[in-house]
């Protein structure tokens, strides 16, 4: 679930090529690319939705299948492969891709609890704007000492999450912290709060390859500030039901 797309090893990677004047990456041109790739991650969510409302489930869990895998090939693709023009391609598909598996879950969770994923969607913007605030402000600063605590914590988070995966093939679980129990809740707490952290390294770094990089390496940064996005998205969306299955 961590943003892997912004840490220095990708960042160092050879395709980037340091660059100034008029075809140089700006913070404006990200922003638009940032806001594009988050359309057609609507387009998708809105159709896959769509089709749980139509009673096509069927077709939803296909396509949200054909999603997950698509994304997570794209996300793979995309971070450990040549830094090219081919963004321009591949960073609109992963929009796509993720657009349609996180319309179904969205779907299937307010189905439950009704309401849940309008709650999660402005609770993103809100942590989205107040994470801005807070960074253009100074009153949060990304210091290296910041970026190792979140790169760490980040990391704990992922490993965590993998051996949930590898034991759930054995029917196991980690005890109380996938749970709505205070443990439970109190853990998605603090991961929404990492997640939200993250973006004041993203901001950071889109701040300090602004004017020294290739121009259609925006729609590399663009894609990682999605990649944070979606999944502080998921997180708030996950606490929420937490909180929501207590009532």
């Amino acid at each position: 679930m961590a943003n892997p797309t912004l840490q220095e090893g990708v960042l160092k990677n050879d395709s980037f090529h340091t660059l100034n004047g008029e075809h140089a990456m700006t913070i404006n041109g990200t922003i638009l690319k940032t806001c594009f790739l988050g359309l057609l991650t609507m387009a998708t969510f809105s159709y896959t939705w769509y089709l749980i409302l139509t009673g096509f489930a069927d077709k939803a869990i296909m396509l949200s299948q054909w999603g997950m895998w698509g994304a997570l090939a794209l996300v793979l693709l995309i971070c450990f492969g040549p830094k090219n023009k081919f963004l321009i391609i591949t960073t609109p598909l992963y929009a796509l891709c993720e657009g349609l598996l996180l319309g179904f879950i969205s779907a299937i969770a307010n189905k439950y609890y009704p309401g849940v994923a309008t709650q999660a969607a402005l609770g993103t913007v809100l942590a989205l704007f107040g994470m801005f605030f807070f960074y253009k402000t100074g009153l949060i600063k990304c210091t290296d000492k910041f970026r190792m605590v979140i790169f760490n914590s980040t990391l704990a988070i992922f490993l965590l999450y993998m051996t949930q995966l590898v034991l759930s093939f054995f029917n196991i679980t980690i005890p109380h912290i996938f749970s709505n129990n205070p443990i439970g809740i109190g853990f998605s707490i603090i991961v929404v709060a990492i997640a939200t952290f993250n973006l004041i390294v993203d901001f950071d770094n889109i701040e300090r390859f602004a004017g020294n990089v290739d121009k259609h390496l925006e729609w590399y940064f663009g894609f990682s500030l999605m990649v944070t996005i979606v999944w502080m998205y998921i997180e708030i969306l996950n606490l929420l039901m937490k909180l929501q299955s207590r009532d």
